[in-house]
């Protein structure tokens, strides 16, 4: 498919209308060079609140549904493999309660609430994490949400929940070491293969390209060993602000460089 047929296609698809930037934009995109695999740190919500007056953060998460929706729909116009949305870290457990709680509710409403949407983008949910620090009822509902979408064979979004690069890689050493111990696996078979065959999701593979919004110019345990020749694209946009332009333009920016994974 040529960049004008893929323009063409995609205008028709999209439920909104694109604006003339995004049109623009996207008769630009190659799409034998569109990215497999995207992986997006959304940040910037708190900002976002407190830009637009409100007190509490909370708000700014909230808004932040919108771009995670227009993020899945038009990645999966695109024709992108696999979504990876860095939803809650390891880390945010040291929030303050309630924002915690007012995240894991939203969470949960998300879950049920996008089985509809999901299933109408054939988009398959999975996630990536230490699943069983959620509560019960957040698991149960990410396990229907999950089983509901399971036939999908269009895109993947993978949520990164109560995950973390670090506790990704122990657990992955943790069970290689139990398996050499076990007398199943010798030390010196171990290669980078055996590695990134014990992390959450292996069969995903690495993603092409990183966004991190907010401008933030740091990786925050984040696919610590899947990036490790991953593009990285970091905008100043915050992520309730960020739409089909902005992903557009990562894009875009991401087919224009030239990938040599440490080759000449």
């Amino acid at each position: 498919m040529t960049s004008s047929n893929l323009h063409t296609s995609l205008a028709s698809k999209v439920r909104e209308t694109l604006t003339p930037e995004e049109d623009q934009i996207l008769a630009q995109i190659t799409p034998e060079r569109i990215p497999r695999h995207i992986a997006i740190i959304m940040d910037g919500n708190g900002r976002w609140a407190r830009r637009q007056g409100f007190l509490d953060r909370v708000r700014g998460h909230e808004a932040g549904i919108d771009s995670v929706r227009t993020a899945v729909r038009a990645c999966g116009e695109l024709g992108v493999a696999v979504l990876t949305l860095y939803a809650f870290s390891v880390e945010n457990w040291q929030r303050p309660g309630p924002e915690v709680s007012a995240l894991m509710h939203m969470l949960k409403k998300f879950l049920l609430n996008e089985i509809d949407e999901l299933n109408t983008n054939n988009v398959r949910l999975q996630a990536s994490g230490r699943l069983e620090d959620l509560s019960a009822d957040v698991r149960d509902q990410l396990a229907k949400s999950m089983a509901a979408t399971a036939g999908n064979t269009g895109m993947v979004l993978n949520l990164a929940l109560s995950y973390g690069g670090r506790t990704e890689l122990l657990s992955a050493v943790q069970t290689i070491a139990k398996e050499v111990a076990d007398g199943k696996l010798a030390p010196e078979a171990i290669t980078e293969e055996t590695i990134a065959a014990h992390l959450y999701h292996p069969e995903l593979g690495d993603p092409d390209l990183l966004i991190r919004t907010s401008g933030e110019l740091r990786v925050s345990n984040f696919l610590l060993w899947q990036i490790a020749y991953t593009e990285i694209y970091v905008t100043p946009v915050l992520w309730p602000d960020f739409r089909r332009r902005e992903l557009y333009e990562a894009v875009l920016d991401y087919e224009k460089r030239e990938r040599r994974f440490g080759r000449v």
